[in-house]
């Protein structure tokens, strides 16, 4: 296939940033529980409204035990679950390691999720408290259910943090893949390993990657996916501030997928750039990974809604 020339290449950036951009601005998110922020709480979520026009609207606790409730007093939702668990299961890339019972009520949380985003008109939805409220309400963790989402087209979050969630929307409409919302380590020797246990599967768009269902790591309890992402695959990662009024981006290459004591899906990412200053300009807690190069497209999105920028691998 005949590459682009550099004018077209640059034309094809702005034209998704801008078609990303507009999908973002405006955006509808729904947050089971009170929305908030790393590290400022409150002030993140108005710092979303203000830049980025979000549409921020909250489902109780309540109203989701009352949904999981009816759907499981409905023989035929739960027959349906089990259904779907045993297809999942049976996948020849999927290997499960936690109770089997933990992945039915993971799929009964799926559909209550999905069925929320419906009577709301939304299509993005983040959850708080995933251990303390989700558990007993859920029998299960929202780890499972939320790679699910984030594999059939819907966007969703854990943890309801409003200063790593517009980069996660603005970074899937610009990509039109799904984003990996992560916790950072300190970089060390040009690489950083990355972790979560609500890792997508369909990290290019299409293609379901392996996978191991085992506990949520914490709670040691439930379903969380273990994917293992491709080695040698570029990578766009972005670290919002606190604040929300500066972006950190890195390219790099998924080195490896360890298993460490810490989040169930990691990532060894080689930062192509200047990694030691990275030390100093970390700014704000959960990353954002997705597949590909974007780092131009964000710039330029970043730009139009005043949002300070740092590419860390322009010199490369």
């Amino acid at each position: 296939m005949k590459q682009p020339s550099n004018g077209n290449k640059e034309l094809l950036q702005k034209i998704r940033a801008l078609s990303g951009l507009k999908s973002t601005i405006g955006a509808k998110v729904i947050s089971i529980g009170a929305p908030g922020g790393w590290g400022i709480g409150e002030e993140a979520v108005q710092k979303a409204r203000e830049t980025w026009d979000f549409q921020i609207e909250t489902v109780t606790y309540q109203e989701l035990t009352d949904r999981i409730k009816a759907l499981r007093e409905d023989a035929n939702g739960l027959e349906i679950a089990r259904k779907e668990t045993e297809d999942y299961i049976s996948q020849k890339e999927v290997e499960l390691k936690t109770d089997k019972g933990f992945v039915v009520n993971a799929f009964l949380l799926e559909r209550v999720f999905k069925e929320i985003l419906r009577d709301k008109t939304a299509h993005i939805l983040t959850v708080a408290e995933c251990m303390s409220i989700i558990i007993p309400i859920s029998e299960t963790t929202a780890c499972l259910p939320i790679c699910l989402m984030n594999d059939s087209g819907y966007l969703a979050f854990c943890e309801s943090d409003f200063v790593a969630i517009p980069a996660g929307i603005l970074l899937h409409y610009i990509s039109s893949k799904p984003v990996f919302f992560v916790d950072p380590t300190l970089p060390h020797k040009g690489q950083v390993t990355v972790a979560h246990c609500t890792a997508p599967r369909r990290m290019d768009g299409s293609h379901l990657e392996r996978v191991e269902i085992l506990t949520h790591f914490e709670s040691d309890y439930g379903a969380a996916p273990q994917v293992k992402m491709k080695k040698g695959q570029v990578v766009t990662v972005i670290n919002p501030s606190f604040s929300g009024g500066e972006w950190i981006g890195f390219r790099g290459i998924i080195a490896d997928n360890p298993t460490l004591q810490i989040c169930r899906t990691q990532l060894d990412i080689e930062i192509e750039g200047d990694w030691e200053s990275l030390l100093h300009e970390m700014k704000g807690f959960h990353w954002l990974v997705v597949y590909g190069d974007y780092l131009s497209e964000i710039e330029y999105a970043l730009k139009k809604v005043n949002v300070n920028w740092t590419n860390l691998s322009k010199s490369h």
